[in-house]
């Protein structure tokens, strides 16, 4: 995985989630919370949700194939969907069902010490692991708000990783409340509370995560900023007069299709031709180098042809 897949991000989150994970499931056994139990479940799935996105993308990296010609940059997309699905809601539900039985079925928290201490030292590794992936993000996110880098990132794991880790601090403020309520009125519905609120929490995470990571498995086009580069790049005036049209799809996070109909001289030769749509494709990928797999179609531009629709019209930026 390149370093924009965050594996620095992804790895403290694991880390720091097995930890967590093992540490709130004692603090089940000694306390009997179902906020604990919650969040101990939460936190295997977010261990296993990091563990496939490894997993994707140590697969993402195999050579292209006969019958999978452009490769298998996707898979990193279809992980980063599994992760949001399957795991996720699967934690969610969980969490729900285990705070409608305490809430049916209340009693009281036991050992009162295990939770708080526990819940107090996952915040303090969650924000660790939040604050490594917000350092891992900020190169990429720029001067985008965090809302457009979750919506428009190409590569999945960085916005995963940031929900997941923002999702467990907000659960274990929730799983804090609701124990200290508990405990402040010997009441132990609080605690059955408390779990309701963690598992809707993550079921509305799953939903955005699928939102997101389903726009990349449909195929989305280069960033506005890459279609300028290569726009500006293919048309050299001399050879390539004019972008009549193009289409750009990410086949994985670093990986970009470009296809393009260009405008060449009318009286030029194949053979010049040919040297003109090389030169294209070579300036195409020192502007853009994620641009691995170019398909460039001459043609002769006809103002009339475009004026009645038959060919689409060029790009704005296109002279």
């Amino acid at each position: 995985m390149s370093a924009s897949g965050g594996t620095k991000a992804i790895v403290a989150a694991l880390s720091a989630n097995l930890a967590i994970a093992v540490a709130k499931f004692v603090a089940f056994l000694f306390s009997g919370s179902s906020s604990m139990l919650a969040e101990s479940v939460h936190s295997l799935a977010d261990s296993g949700n990091q563990g496939l996105l490894l997993l994707g993308g140590k697969r993402a990296r195999r050579a292209a194939t006969p019958q999978h010609p452009f490769g298998y940059g996707r898979e990193r997309y279809i992980y980063a969907f599994l992760v949001s699905i399957v795991l996720f809601s699967a934690g969610g539900m969980f969490a729900l069902y285990e705070g409608y039985e305490k809430i049916r079925n209340p009693h009281p928290i036991e050992a009162w010490y295990w939770p708080v201490g526990v819940l107090v030292f996952a915040i303090v590794a969650e924000t660790i692991s939040f604050r490594t992936a917000i350092k891992e993000s900020n190169p990429l996110r720029g001067d985008r708000s965090w809302r457009e880098f979750v919506r428009h990132a190409k590569a999945p794991e960085l916005p995963v990783v940031l929900l997941e880790d923002l999702g467990a601090l907000i659960g274990l403020i929730l799983a804090l409340a609701g124990v200290s309520l508990a405990l402040a009125t010997g009441d132990g519905v609080w605690d059955g509370i408390g779990t309701l609120c963690i598992g809707t929490l993550l079921i509305l995470i799953a939903l955005v995560l699928a939102a997101e990571t389903k726009s990349l498995l449909l195929g989305e086009a280069a960033t506005a900023d890459d279609e300028r580069k290569i726009q500006a790049a293919v048309v050299d005036h001399a050879t390539v007069t004019r972008l009549i049209h193009m289409r750009t799809l990410h086949l994985g996070p670093e990986e970009l299709l470009v296809a393009a109909k260009i405008a060449v001289r009318h009286d030029n030769t194949a053979a010049e031709v040919a040297t003109a749509i090389n030169a294209a494709e070579e300036r195409i990928r020192a502007a853009v180098p994620i641009a691995r797999v170019i398909y460039l179609e001459p043609d002769i531009y006809s103002a009339t042809a475009a004026a009645d629709g038959t060919d689409p019209a060029p790009p704005a930026a296109t002279p």
